[in-house]
């Protein structure tokens, strides 16, 4: 018997439940491993994504001795034909939940046939999307209570890692390796984390032993290393949320709650997705349907390059070029900047972020947006506009994160970082002055929200 295990967004061997599917359905046969590259997705995901990608497949290929098969195509043609080619009985998936995944999912069992079997094992969250609802069997739409049932839903143990596996090279597509191998050349390319399974739980437990117990009040400090730093991992499934979750069981305190709350805001834009597909680019809530936004593209082009005149959303924007991440406090007053300040609607900002971001997931990364743009999850979205001048001064108190990514302020001690205008020199190395005035541009925001109102 030879199976296949068809990787998505599951790139690791522990903690993996389809692999151990095709492990027990290859028997004393050969289990192929592949991953294909879909120029569909390669071609539109932005130098950061596809290197990132490429890392991390390189990783897994030495932890699997060589052993991965990378196919470059339209995976529902190429899936197909590598299971008539290695005489697959059967291939294996961690089921997917994003609208377009499913829809691939669909046409490529359609296209096995029925003499090849399709098994979705598993999912990339520690409770699948769809699983946890409320008394009346309904989705939850606000986090607070799905957070409490899917902390009461509960998560199985991490599974076990296989101590052998029948591995069967089947030949590499030469554009796959090509393309893999440009991505990790390209000359812009900002310098990433250390790729693979091994390195993620490295960062995590030392993560878990140094800043977990003050994790909820410095989590929101974008000058320390104060974050677990997992999103680009759970992104591409380098490290599964169930083997972060037991790695942490036994550890209380606000900071390992808060740290569990984080995961649990994942597996929640997950599960809104699920139930609403439209979501992915359309608002979730019609409220503002009716909403008048702008399209000023030489301000859009100057948050893009962090020139808006606001410090800590210049250090944001200029991270993100940098790293290919921004750190969670400042992705939200970089976004309200844009929505509430520039009156764009928020897709504008979540391509923008897509492209640039190592751990760009459409699910967190759209619904985040959405929370602050007022059309996504939160309750109570109207008047929550982001003083970008007081968020930075409350949570870069010293300046050093506005210092570290805007070197044309680095002249300016501590909290003066934040207000060049009011110092004396403030411009003299270059920094442009501020694009809005944000004192007007929120009344702006609010008077356009009470029109759509009424």
């Amino acid at each position: 018997m030879t199976s296949v295990l068809w990787l998505r967004r599951d790139l690791r061997r522990r903690d993996h439940p389809a692999l151990l599917a095709a492990r027990e359905a290859a028997g004393d046969g050969d289990l192929v491993v592949a991953f294909v590259v879909d120029p569909r997705l390669w071609d539109g995901g932005g130098v950061v994504r596809r290197a990132w990608l490429a890392a991390n497949l390189r990783a897994l290929d030495e932890s699997l001795d060589g052993s991965l098969t990378l196919l470059h195509g339209d995976p529902r043609t190429v899936v197909p034909a590598l299971a008539q080619r290695v005489g697959a009985s059967s291939v294996h998936v961690s089921r997917e939940t994003t609208p377009a995944g499913v829809r691939r999912d669909e046409a490529v069992r359609e296209a096995l046939g029925e003499g090849v079997e399709w098994v979705e094992t598993g999912t990339p969250y520690a409770v699948g999307p769809g699983l946890v609802t409320n008394g009346s069997g309904d989705p939850y739409k606000v986090f607070t209570p799905f957070s409490r049932a899917w902390r009461e839903h509960g998560w199985p143990e991490p599974a076990a890692t296989p101590r052998t596996l029948p591995l069967r090279h089947a030949r590499n597509d030469a554009d796959a390796t090509a393309a893999l191998d440009a991505a990790l050349s390209a000359s812009d390319l900002p310098e990433l984390p250390p790729a693979g399974e091994e390195a993620a739980l490295r960062r995590f437990r030392r993560f878990r032993d140094d800043a977990l117990s003050g994790y909820d009040g410095d989590r929101d400090l974008p000058a320390l290393d104060a974050t677990s730093r997992m999103s680009p991992y759970l992104k591409l499934g380098v490290v599964h949320p169930r083997t972060l979750l037991a790695e942490v069981a036994d550890h209380s305190g606000t900071g390992a709650e808060t740290f569990r709350d984080e995961l649990a805001w994942r597996e929640f834009y997950a599960d809104v997705l699920w139930h609403n597909p439209r979501s992915a680019w359309s608002d979730l809530r019609p409220a503002l349907s009716g909403m008048r936004y702008s399209e000023p593209e030489d301000a859009i082009e100057a948050w893009r390059r962090g020139e808006t005149g606001y410090p800590v959303v210049d250090a944001g924007m200029r991270q993100l070029l940098a790293e290919g991440w921004m750190h969670n406090r400042v992705r939200m007053i970089t976004a309200s900047f844009l929505t509430k300040d520039l009156h764009v609607w928020w897709p504008v900002g979540a391509r923008h972020f897509l492209d640039h971001l190592c751990d760009g997931d459409i699910a967190s990364n759209n619904h985040g947006w959405q929370w602050v743009a007022g059309t996504g999850t939160d309750a109570s979205p109207y008047f929550r506009v982001f003083n970008p001048v007081t968020q930075g001064e409350k949570f870069d108190p010293s300046g050093d994160y506005v210092r570290r990514w805007v070197p044309e302020l680095r002249h300016l001690a501590g909290k003066a970082a934040h207000r060049p205008w009011d110092h004396d020199g403030g411009y003299a190395k270059g920094y442009p002055e501020r694009i809005v005035d944000h004192a007007e541009e929120r009344q702006e925001a609010l008077d356009r929200y009470a029109a759509v109102r009424r």
